[in-house]
């Protein structure tokens, strides 16, 4: 019922997820990312707990691989599942269960990984992979230009509904966190979105707290200089 994509930047360390599909309000329970440890997503017939279990182990330093093997061998539904991962390391597991509904399947690249399930046809993660490689632009702005082109190639075949975006640096919480949960163009609410975001929120994320300065800067006027002179209004 979904395709997601999942990235690292080997740049900035940067971990990145986006998810599109034909269910309500998808972010909350299918894409994972924490910065500086793995970003994993859960879907087909979604199980929860891969998120919390999948982490710790993550975080722990198991490769991806191992911590896909184990979250399914321990799982009676895994038949029904669809799992997949990239570790800060750039390592990939991709796993889809044999009940899964087809199309169901993944292809990867370097840092890159994408998978789906009840989708138009393999060309949907086939052109989001490839959109991703190609695409210009801020992390967030490539995860989006990559969904946008698996919707072109049919995306969900019943349709879409909700979508949503999560990118980590360094921190365990996000540096961007958008979901749009019931939209009838869910990609296009997702970018617009997106650009609401460059116009205080990006700016004013960089001074909260984090593993680079546990009490960020809370001199208000810093701040808002900040905001006027680097805010993106939205166009």
């Amino acid at each position: 019922m979904t395709w997601s994509i999942l990235v690292r930047d080997p740049a900035t360390g940067a971990l990145g997820a986006a998810v599109a599909t034909r269910f309500f309000a998808v972010g909350a329970l299918a894409i994972h990312v924490e910065g500086g440890v793995a970003a994993l997503a859960t879907q087909a017939l979604i199980n929860p707990i891969y998120a919390a279990a999948g982490m710790a182990r993550l975080r722990a330093g198991e490769a991806a691989d191992d911590v896909a093997s184990g979250l399914l061998a321990g799982d009676a539904g895994r038949d029904h599942r669809q799992l997949h991962m990239i570790d800060a390391r750039g390592r990939i597991a991709q796993r889809t269960g044999e009940d899964c509904v087809s199309w169901c399947g993944a292809v990867r690249g370097t840092d890159v990984s994408v998978a789906g399930n009840m989708l138009a046809g393999a060309a949907v993660v086939e052109r989001t992979l490839e959109a991703f490689q190609r695409a210009a632009g801020s992390l967030a702005e490539r995860l989006i230009s990559a969904l946008e082109a698996g919707e072109a190639a049919g995306g969900d075949k019943r349709g879409k509904q909700s979508a949503a975006l999560k990118v980590c640096t360094r921190d365990a919480y996000p540096d961007l966190d958008i979901r749009t949960d019931d939209h009838p163009d869910p990609l296009r609410e997702l970018r617009r979105l997106h650009a609401v975001s460059q116009e205080r929120f990006a700016v004013f994320r960089r001074f909260l707290a984090g593993a680079d300065s546990p009490c960020g800067v809370f001199d208000r006027a810093v701040i808002d200089a900040a905001i006027v002179r680097e805010g993106r209004p939205p166009t």
